[in-house]
């Protein structure tokens, strides 16, 4: 039962500290699109998206009527598409015309994203996962609402290394095609350790092939309310440093629970996951960082920090967990840098590095992401970049993705602009020296020995 008292305490957060469910999910399933004719396949697909998705944002928003409750973002998941044209494309160019299908059906149902535009690849690319691939840089930079993500690795089975390095050259490739919009084509691509399949967050959404025909995945948010409530323990015990981010963790699921159950109910389709991250935005008071800083780190990357994200992220987890039936995605604490004040902030001050935030994502919940580096940093340098996180998720058992925007024309320094929840970042250094004859060996890095679990 709810009673008046957390009635008000909830009104409190959304009013002033800035609470709001970041955004619902609609998975759906696109496997019973699939077609060996290209123009049928896309026909199927825009009209399967557009039919389940068609009351999508109009139910958001009556929830947010309803409650009070902002939600941010409305979007949609799919089926890897690397799957689902495996039939019909025979070529890049093919793709891309699934691509735009996907933007089309975006835009026909009013969603800020959607999601799905992906390749599985932590073993092995089949021809059709590499035309996939390679066709990212044209879809992305001829659409406006699909984001793109590739899973290159996995605790099972190791790290495809082909497909690393060729993703370097990818996201070069994105940044050039969208070098008039400072590179925004690579803020909408991610590459992955150990994807999750029913993942709500964007980039790196898509509706897994071990999901149902369509499920509601809801992702929750809420870092000024957390930094709200350790300001009334501020010195105390890490004990109650903990209880503290254990309860407030609850209260701000049990939102998001609530608006799941309801969207599910209105919608008529199954409640899939709640995503219990703490997402920041560009808002001042709603920064990861500022909580860093308010347990006891002058900025986000002084010594502690690792240690102190260590602490919010278990603790958000053992508190939200409790706050709802299934709990999935990636859930924990997100550190983008563009996306949130305090990192931005940190990197001004030159306390935070590309460095440091590799140390940072061994214990967070996803890895580097919405970070700004020079437009010149060459190919093996990202690959390079990427397969370090890549390992630090095989050997941890636990998610790991890179957004890297190689600002093409931009060098260290300079602030690039990418708008809305997407914020703006300073330009980051990178490691001068080069990887390249590590790169530019072929097949795969072996999974660690920990994985043979049979």
């Amino acid at each position: 039962m709810i009673n008046i008292f957390e009635v008000n305490e909830t009104n409190k957060m959304i009013e002033q500290e800035n609470l709001d469910v970041r955004t619902i999910t609609l998975g759906i399933s696109l496997m019973d699109c699939i077609d060996s004719d290209l123009e049928k396949l896309n026909h199927n697909i825009y009209q399967k998206i557009t039919t389940v998705a068609e009351k999508l944002v109009k139910t958001g928003e009556e929830i947010e009527t309803d409650y009070c409750i902002p939600i941010v973002n409305k979007r949609i998941s799919v089926t890897p598409a690397a799957f689902v044209g495996a039939a019909a494309c025979r070529n890049p160019e093919d793709y891309v015309t699934i691509a735009k299908t996907l933007d089309a059906a975006a835009k026909a149902t009013g969603v800020n994203f959607i999601g799905g535009y992906s390749a599985l690849v932590s073993k092995g690319m089949t021809a059709q996962d590499e035309n996939l691939i390679r066709s990212i840089p044209q879809a992305l930079a001829e659409t406006d609402y699909v984001c793109s993500s590739v899973n290159t690795g996995s605790t099972r089975t190791g790290i495809d290394m082909d497909a690393v390095r060729l993703m370097g050259e990818i996201i070069l490739q994105t940044a050039e095609r969208t070098k008039d919009r400072d590179s925004f084509g690579c803020a909408k691509l991610v590459v992955f350790c150990n994807a999750p399949d029913d993942n709500p967050f964007m980039a790196g959404a898509f509706h897994g092939v071990t999901e149902r025909d369509a499920v509601i995945n809801v992702g929750v948010s809420g870092p000024g309310v957390v930094k709200r409530a350790l300001e009334q323990v501020r010195g105390e015990s890490f004990e109650v440093l903990c209880e503290t981010i254990k309860k407030t963790a609850f209260k701000i699921t049990r939102v998001g629970q609530l608006v799941a159950m309801e969207a599910s109910k209105k919608l008529g389709i199954p409640f899939g996951i709640i995503d219990l991250s703490l997402a920041p935005t560009p808002a001042v008071g709603d920064s990861v960082a500022d909580i860093l800083h308010e347990i006891g780190v002058e900025y986000a990357g002084a010594p502690g920090t690792t240690a102190a994200l260590a602490l919010l992220n278990d603790q958000v987890k053992k508190g939200g967990v409790m706050a709802s039936s299934y709990v999935g995605g990636l859930s924990g604490a997100f550190i983008p840098v563009s996306e949130d004040q305090g990192m931005i902030d940190a990197v001004k001050a030159d306390a935070l590095t590309l460095e440091k935030l590799e140390a940072m994502t061994c214990v967070c919940s996803v890895g580097l992401d919405m970070i700004a580096i020079p437009g010149d940093t060459p190919a093996s340098t990202i690959a390079g970049i990427l397969a370090d996180e890549m390992a630090i998720g095989m050997v941890n058992q636990k998610t790991t993705a890179v957004r890297l925007i190689p600002v093409i024309g931009k060098g260290v320094g300079e602030m690039v602009e990418f708008g809305g929840l997407l914020g703006y970042a300073p330009v980051m250094p990178v490691n001068p020296y080069s990887c390249e004859a590590f790169i530019g060996r072929r097949g795969r890095i072996p999974a660690p020995i920990h994985s043979f679990k049979n």
